[in-house]
């Protein structure tokens, strides 16, 4: 590959597994969903669990692409290593913000509407503030002055908050772990794996992890007198969440244990190491379809050895379990060769557009994704009826219900969610605005 030529196939992938990521996170009604579209209920693995880890996998492939570039131009270690940092920080704190969106736990009831109006008032004006601020380093990344204006209105609106927050905000139940929060920590790790090791070494790592995630998991008894075990509530790894965390700020679905828990990120820098050792296969300088051939090579080497593995330690995505990780790896590189192969090599890439739009502000478009559908639920008023329905609810059950199935209706809505990101994604796509967090 030509240092200079942008791998379409990256992107292809990428885009892919966020259209995915929001089709699976919004259907039109979690009753009626065809299982396809629904994580497994534990043990075991449908496509819906491909997802996350792919782009954990991605996240993955680009730092050997990003940071390599900026250790040939000569960056200093110290320089990059600040920079990993303050990503971490700024995609945990989203991912945090999407927890606590949009009420900050304030109870409604008790608290003065023009506190709550001023609230959302500040957050509404935040949200936009950050999107100017991104916007501006994106397009137009010498206008420093307005840069630096734009920075201090967030602050000062992030100060604004956090005086009502003082008084009202209510952070007691939220919820710590998620996806982003994974995403900002597998990413944190990775790099730093990299800054520091060359690949075989990140290879020692990847299996290090995997190997004492699984020795934790399989053979150290559980506090509390339990033998170790897989089970949902009792495993070591809810058993910390627990500990650490308190059942107050887990996932609110299972309240004592969760999907995105502490020790189950162990195991997902392990799924970030598999992307990095595929970013240094695709930096070399092996001819295309040699790469495409190891690709696949890989892939079907990972698939077999994650079910082999299963055999002792279940594919289980909720725990995260060293088997589930090579199998979605070995997914995972089958999908970038087969995209590599007809995209970058065979050049057939008009089927792939759409997915190299979402796939350019891939963070971006999953985070406007989270605001809307919360703001779906939240945005809501009182029927002639009396009874109150949400605006989620008046538009599935006024567009979608009346005329199809209710599987289909379900299924149709959440398509539609996605041609609503597409849209935005495709509006930021023509203007050239790529939002890097």
């Amino acid at each position: 590959m030509q240092d200079n030529k942008r791998l379409l196939s990256l992107d292809i992938l990428r885009g892919l597994t966020i259209a995915g990521m929001i089709l699976v996170n919004n259907p039109g009604s979690w009753a009626t969903v065809y299982p396809p579209l629904l994580h497994a209920d534990w043990h075991g693995c449908t496509p819906t669990d491909w997802v996350f880890p792919f782009f954990l996998f991605m996240v993955g492939v680009a730092i050997p692409i990003a940071l390599g570039k900026r250790l040939q131009r000569g960056d200093a270690p110290g320089t990059l290593r600040a920079k990993i940092l303050s990503r971490t920080l700024l995609i945990f704190g989203f991912g945090l913000f999407l927890a606590a969106f949009p009420d900050f736990g304030m109870d409604k009831e008790n608290t003065p509407p023009a506190i709550t109006s001023l609230h959302y008032l500040l957050m509404g004006l935040f949200m936009v503030g950050v999107l100017y601020r991104g916007v501006l380093i994106a397009k137009y990344p010498d206008r420093k002055r307005q840069q630096r204006l734009a920075l201090y209105g967030l602050i000062a609106l992030a100060l604004g908050m956090a005086a009502i927050g003082f008084s009202y905000y209510d952070f007691s139940h939220l919820r710590i772990p998620g996806v982003l929060q994974r995403i900002a920590l597998v990413y944190c790790a990775c790099a730093f794996i990299f800054l520091n090791t060359n690949w075989k070494g990140q290879i020692y790592w990847g299996i290090g992890l995997l190997l004492g995630y699984w020795v934790l998991m399989r053979f150290v008894p559980v506090p509390g007198g339990l033998a170790p075990n897989l089970a949902p509530e009792t495993n070591l790894g809810a058993w910390l969440d627990r500990f650490i965390l308190g059942t107050n700020h887990l996932w609110s679905q299972s309240k004592v244990w969760d999907p995105e828990g502490l020790l189950s990120t162990l195991p997902a820098i392990a799924t970030g190491i598999c992307g990095m050792l595929c970013g240094h296969w695709m930096l070399n300088k092996k001819p295309a379809y040699e790469k495409a051939a190891g690709l696949f090579v890989i892939g079907v080497v990972l698939l077999a050895l994650g079910h082999i593995w299963s055999m002792e330690f279940p594919i289980n995505k909720k725990i995260w379990t060293s088997s589930y990780v090579l199998y979605t790896a070995g997914v995972a590189f089958l999908f970038l060769g087969l995209i590599y192969w007809l995209a970058d090599i065979k050049g057939r890439q008009g089927w792939a557009k759409p997915f190299v739009i979402y796939g350019t502000n891939a963070l971006t478009v999953y985070i406007f994704s989270g605001i809307f559908a919360e703001l779906s639920f939240v945005i809501s008023w009182v029927k002639a009826d009396g009874t109150r329905t949400s605006l989620q609810s008046w538009l599935y059950h006024t567009f979608f219900t009346p005329y199809l199935s209710d599987f289909n209706a379900s299924l149709a809505y959440a398509v539609c969610f996605v041609l609503l990101l597409y849209l935005v994604a495709w509006v930021m796509y023509r203007r050239k605005v790529f939002i890097r967090v």
